[in-house]
């Protein structure tokens, strides 16, 4: 497909011969990061379909994802109307901070004009805060702090951490069943899957994608 075909023949890019992109989840719209991107960054992510950008510190072409596996499906590109930034809509294989955070806009700032909102307006948000939650645990693992739970866990290894996802389950259900604590031991075998999921290398990501497809 020509250039005028795609359409890139539109974009403005800069005297380095660049276009800032910010990447969005096309799901929840969340901004995610935001990039640069050269012609060819452009190229490849309209040929593959998985975002491509330049780093402008390395000097290169940038595959994001391709060293972490953390990859950003491309489902759609749009470029606004002056022409010099492009939106890349993603579905996200893995989080696009190479801190482990979703996003890399996770830090805030304020001034007397300014406040704190909840990020993105999802900090209350099941899938927010349990995507911080693997963010954290993902961090544990890979430092093993002295001290931490969550280190001890890995420690103890993976028939550990499935019966402690066993245990807390067993909690869940009388919890229910007595009508009470119910969210807080919820939350207990919500820590402890999420703890069984990075052991055995499954990030949040695996499991959204089989519940998109059974239910769409």
């Amino acid at each position: 497909m020509s250039r005028a075909e795609r359409g890139t023949g539109r974009i403005r890019f800069d005297g380095a011969g660049l276009v800032p992109v910010v990447m969005q989840d096309a799901e929840t719209g969340e901004v995610l990061t935001l990039a640069y991107a050269n012609r060819e960054a452009v190229d490849r992510t309209l040929e593959t379909g998985e975002a491509y950008f330049y780093s402008r510190s390395r000097g290169e072409l940038w595959h994001k994802g391709a060293t972490s596996g953390n990859t950003q499906k491309v489902v759609e590109v749009r470029i606004d109307c002056d022409g010099d930034t492009l939106l890349y809509r993603v579905e996200p294989q893995g989080p696009a901070c190479h801190t482990g955070e979703r996003s890399c806009f996770y830090q805030t700032l304020a001034g007397e004009g300014v406040g704190l909102l909840p990020r993105d307006g999802r900090e209350a948000s099941f899938g927010a805060t349990v995507e911080r939650l693997a963010g954290v645990v993902a961090e544990r693992r890979r430092e093993m702090p002295e001290g931490s739970y969550t280190a001890h866990l890995f420690e103890r290894g993976t028939e550990r951490i499935a019966q402690k996802v066993g245990e807390e389950g067993v909690e869940v259900v009388i919890a229910a069943l007595k009508d009470e604590k119910l969210a807080e031991e919820a939350a207990d075998l919500v820590y402890h899957l999420v703890v069984l999921l990075e052991e055995r290398g499954l990030g949040l990501e695996a499991v959204a994608k089989v519940l998109r497809d059974r239910h769409g």
